[in-house]
């Protein structure tokens, strides 16, 4: 082996089985998903009983309200990896001349129904119910009803964070503080919280299941009722509340846009994958209106090196890698979008992703670190624009006006729960990151499933996080704020549009070997998603670790690129790094001119994997032991 080895003493062990296995953020949703495979569900249906109850016992990092991606390969068609789109696109009335000229915005906020996207991830989940599964809609969502209706024991994290935004609940959207706050208190950690409204509303979608079903429909066509009944009691509520204006992470007042008619005109699809080999395998992920193709590319960039140079335990490896990623990402915000969805010019991925273009990125990459943004052209292409480079965003905000910022510190109820502003803390007592004010740093959620037929998914739902928003009266959660990912400038290819899907951070991994699929992964955490993935990936893949040894393994990631959630800061050659990767390591990059922000010890990324060998059938599992909350399951 030509990497560092890994511990000898990993965390958890990894799992093996043949019968299921499920691994994602929040054990309550690995036992649910495990009890569905144990009743004779499919890994699809399992998927949709854990993601509903990620959205009641996570509020703080996903909703109902918000979106989701995944990537599946099915047992009875293993060598073509589809992905399932759950990301709603912009309303009609998002336009940038609205924002810019009606608002007076140069950002979407990170925070307030302004940056709503359609809600997609129910009507993603049902629809893989509908197409891969097995079981009716009632049944999936009988375990998020039941913690929903009867409660569940709250997390820490949960509480912090809504602790953290309490004073923004109390003086600008009482919804939230209705919901959140009750008798005008902070939940404690372990106490059972119900939430009555959204047990109302999966009632309402498995009432219309079962009259359909009564009404002798075949299951495809109940469960399509049932996906109508969702569009119908969301559009309605969600009108008539985002017509009020409310607090913005701009520190002002704003009314939405979204309406009853946007939500209607959304459905979800499945289409193909993007994939690249590598070291004798396909890795499938979203198309380039998520940032999925971004790991694609930084996997052609670093396939040219030789082993040694790609261990991200070691000095040489961690540069090299990082430095990879930020042509990646130069490459992802200056070229991804969704234009070609209403006949805009399509995402030149066919170049992208080539190899002729990989080996030129590649000779970029030196012995010291870049402090530049450096995207590639593409042949008779002209090279969009740059996105703003700002290292700090100006406001004449008072910072204890904004979301989140009671203490007049970080905000942390504005943007993405993983993503800060100011300076990062030491870490809490359960592992997981605090900003400036000492708030816990969520970050979204995953889940892997594998079931014994050989069906296998990977998928990210997030947004409409509890402080995203505030909550919607008669359903019991917030809208999400995706659009945040937009830019004001309609010359980039990813501005904000009518009908055009942000570019999603949100980007789940399948792995195929010989046309079969073996790995699912992923993880939360915004830009850093595919940034932990890949050195998970390569661990995996090229040093030979098992997937818990290389979850467990340090983890780091470069901010050496504008973040895409509000407001939008980079840091010229930063890298953030958790201190286990050694003092040795850590001075030698900093000798390269790397910037760098030690996280602590265990602080880095939420990873989780599935696994699947097709010659004997053997099924593995792994998850993440930051925060001690993620948990794999099976047998």
């Amino acid at each position: 082996m030509t990497f560092v080895p890994p511990s000898p003493h990993p965390t958890r062990p990894d799992l093996r089985g043949t019968f299921g296995m499920v691994a994602s953020t929040h054990w309550l949703a690995s036992a649910s998903a495990q009890s569905v495979l144990e009743r004779g569900g499919n890994a699809f249906d399992a998927a949709v009983a854990g993601a509903f109850v990620l959205h009641v016992v996570e509020p703080h990092l996903n909703g109902p309200g918000g979106d989701m991606t995944a990537v599946l390969a099915t047992a009875d068609a293993p060598t073509r990896p589809r992905v399932l789109m759950g990301q709603g696109p912009a309303p009609a009335g998002a336009t940038i001349a609205h924002y810019r000229d009606g608002e007076g915005l140069d950002l979407v906020p990170g925070s307030g129904a302004l940056a709503a996207a359609v809600p997609g991830a129910v009507d993603a989940w049902l629809l893989l119910l509908r197409d891969h599964g097995t079981w009716t809609v009632a049944d999936a969502l009988a375990p998020a009803l039941g913690y929903a209706r009867d409660g569940h024991p709250v997390l820490a994290a949960v509480c912090r964070t809504i602790e953290g935004v309490g004073e923004l609940f109390r003086e600008h959207w009482p919804t939230s503080a209705e919901r959140w706050l009750p008798g005008g208190h902070t939940p404690r950690p372990g106490d059972l919280v119900t939430n009555p409204e959204l047990a109302g509303v999966l009632e309402r979608l498995t009432a219309a299941e079962a009259t359909s079903a009564a009404e002798g429909a075949d299951r495809a066509a109940a469960v399509d009722a049932a996906r109508t009944a969702w569009r119908a009691v969301v559009g309605e509520a969600v009108e008539e509340f985002v017509r009020t204006p409310h607090r913005h992470a701009d520190g002002r007042d704003h009314a939405g846009v979204l309406t009853a008619a946007d939500v209607a005109g959304f459905e979800a699809s499945f289409e193909d994958a993007a994939t690249v080999d590598f070291r004798g395998h396909t890795v499938a992920k979203t198309r380039a209106w998520g940032q999925g193709p971004a790991l694609l590319q930084a996997l052609r960039i670093l396939d040219g090196f030789d082993d040694a140079r790609l261990d991200p335990s070691t000095e040489a490896g961690a540069h090299t890698v990082l430095e990879a990623l930020k042509l990646a990402l130069a490459d992802r915000d200056t070229w991804f979008g969704d234009g070609s969805s209403d006949g805009g010019e399509p995402v030149p991925l066919d170049v992208l992703l080539s190899a002729e273009y990989a080996a030129a990125r590649r000779a970029l990459i030196g012995d010291r670190a870049s402090h530049d943004v450096r995207p590639g052209d593409v042949p008779g292409r002209t090279t969009p624009p740059a996105p703003p480079l700002r290292t700090s965003y100006a406001t004449d905000v008072p910072a204890a006006a904004l979301p989140g910022a009671p203490t007049g510190g970080a905000a942390a109820g504005i943007g993405e729960p993983t993503v800060v502003v100011g300076a990062r803390a030491p870490l809490n007592g359960d592992g997981l990151e605090t900003d400036a004010t000492g708030a816990t740093r969520g970050d979204t959620c995953h889940l892997d499933v594998v079931d014994r037929w050989g069906n296998m998914i990977s998928a990210t739902p997030s947004g409409g996080w509890l402080q995203s928003s505030p909550t919607v009266p008669g359903l019991g959660f917030a809208l999400g704020t995706r659009l945040q990912m937009t830019w004001l400038d309609e010359a980039s290819p990813s501005a904000l549009v009518p009908g055009r899907r942000p570019r999603t951070t949100l980007t789940p991994t399948l792995v195929l070997r010989d046309g079969e699929p073996v790995l699912a992964c992923g993880s939360p955490g915004g830009d850093q998603q595919d940034q932990w993935q890949l050195a998970f990936l390569l661990r995996v893949l090229v040093g030979g670790y098992t997937p818990q040894e290389a979850i467990d393994a340090p983890a780091l990631h470069t901010t050496s690129a504008p973040g895409s959630f509000w407001p939008r800061t980079w840091t010229p050659g930063g890298a953030v790094v958790e201190d286990r990767l050694g003092a040795d390591v850590l001075a030698g990059l900093a000798e390269r001119g790397h910037v760098l922000t030690l996280a602590g010890d265990w602080a880095l990324g939420r990873l989780s994997a599935v696994t699947r060998d097709p010659a004997t059938g053997v099924l593995g599992a792994a998850a993440n032991p930051r925060g001690a909350q993620g948990y794999a399951a099976g047998r």
